[in-house]
């Protein structure tokens, strides 16, 4: 910012912060997982889940020979199947497509083993492939008839009355991944009190080893299939979670303060005027009695710095980027206003709508975005991939007469909202709270 300008508040640099990930689809599987593993343990708690091996002759083998047949008879085939790869199905997909989901009405789909759908047997996976799923496979096994090089490892783990998952592991497009972050982990730490153990199957020399596992839990949807208002409830009980952990005040500030907060990105997708661009947004703040302006940067903030921000943002303004994953840390109903550089509307593909679906599922409003419409053009035809290299990691600019006016929407609408909600307290205290316990 220009020294000669007031500065608004900001949050303080740290040498101990976090380094966000700049993909921003690779932040969102990252969330889906968080609230994935929520999901598990609503279902344990809901249905009083208990995993029990299946009583069958076949697990108990009477003889060598017949152990021998049940062991050649697990088939593997690949995670990703490419027949299904552009065409998800209903009850099942391209990733273990001969499997079909346990869906209950709300709640995400899911398989478990062993059960008594698996026939009582386990899942077991082979193949570490870190480019083409297809070459990764899954079978499943009867307990006695493992393969007889298997590894059998514990899976997750559950306790009788509050599960949690110990051991967790990521596929994207049937390949491994094995990244794990703090933002990630400090999430999960706060919503299941311990961080899990990603497995990456490091330990295991021999690809073509398969590892079994004595339970798993297999989710292939991300959040399709669970019920708004389900979804609501997982959100609103990480939020919830996270500010406990993080020790953030649930007594923060008036009901009609407004906090408006830049989230900013250096480098690719950010704003190329930043002093500019700050400036308009902090006219139209000082305009609003209440309003106060916040300025951070994604990669200057820890994860709990991230908490506290989200927690006094009622608008939240940045770029398209993985920083607007914490979006659903702020209060519900709070505002989001978006920013892409020119060209993402045409070859950026629905991957650009992942932060207005997240809006959707964790009880957000989007308020819009704007596509900077100047800047040079792709030399190709825009049906070229090549096409959205040129265009993903370009600079925003600014226009002042537009985003003013967007700004003064956005703060009327939030400054509207916040008075019907005083007026239908009918006078109790103002205090931010909630009971994640």
């Amino acid at each position: 910012m220009d020294k000669s300008s007031p500065r608004p508040k900001s949050f303080r640099q740290d040498n101990n912060l976090c380094y966000f990930p700049k993909l921003c689809l690779y932040m969102l599987l990252l969330c889906s997982t968080l609230l994935l593993l929520s999901q598990i343990q609503s279902l344990q708690q809901s249905r009083n889940l208990v995993f029990k091996y299946i009583t069958l002759a076949t697990q108990d083998p009477g003889s060598i020979s017949q152990k021998l047949r049940l062991r050649d008879s697990v088939t593997f085939l690949p995670l990703k199947d490419v027949r299904f790869a552009n065409q998800p199905l209903d009850g099942h997909t391209w990733f273990m497509s001969s499997m079909n989901d346990t869906h209950e009405e709300g709640e995400v789909p899911h398989q478990h083993f062993p059960s008594e759908s698996s026939k009582g047997r386990l899942l077991c996976l082979k193949g570490r492939d870190t480019h083409d799923g297809s070459w990764n496979y899954y079978a499943l096994a009867w307990p006695q008839a493992l393969p007889s090089n298997a590894t059998l490892m514990k899976g997750l783990t559950f306790e009788q009355q509050l599960p949690n998952p110990r051991q967790m592991g990521a596929l994207l497009s049937g390949r491994a991944e094995v990244q794990d972050g703090a933002w990630l982990n400090t999430l999960t730490e706060a919503t299941f009190g311990q961080a899990p153990y990603i497995e990456g199957f490091k330990d295991i020399e021999d690809d073509s080893r398969p590892v079994c596992f004595e339970k798993a839990v297999v989710m292939r949807h991300n959040e399709a299939g669970m019920s708004m208002e389900r979804r609501l409830q997982v959100y609103d009980h990480v939020r919830c979670k996270a500010r406990v952990y993080c020790n953030v005040s649930l007594e923060t500030r008036a009901n009609q303060d407004i906090g408006m907060t830049l989230l900013m990105r250096t480098g690719a997708r950010s704003f190329r005027n930043h002093t500019a661009v700050i400036g308009i947004f902090e006219k139209e703040c000082n305009k609003v009695k209440g309003c106060r302006l916040m300025v951070a940067y994604s990669n200057n903030l820890t994860v709990c710095q991230q908490v506290k921000l989200m927690s006094l943002t009622d608008i939240l303004i940045s770029p398209h980027g993985a920083q607007l994953t914490n979006m659903f840390l702020m209060d519900r109903n709070s505002s989001v206003m978006e920013f892409f550089p020119k060209g993402w509307l045409k070859v950026a593909g629905v991957g650009q709508y992942v932060y207005h679906w997240l809006a959707s599922w964790s009880g957000m409003r989007h308020q819009g975005a704007w596509r900077d419409p100047d800047g040079e053009n792709c030399p190709y035809s825009f049906d070229n991939s090549r096409c959205m290299s040129f265009y993903k990691n370009g600079l925003i600019r600014h226009n002042e007469t537009q985003f003013a006016e967007w700004a003064r929407n956005v703060l009327n609408d939030v400054k509207t909202k916040k008075s019907e909600e005083e007026a239908s307290k009918q006078g109790s205290a103002p205090i931010k709270t909630c009971d994640c316990s």
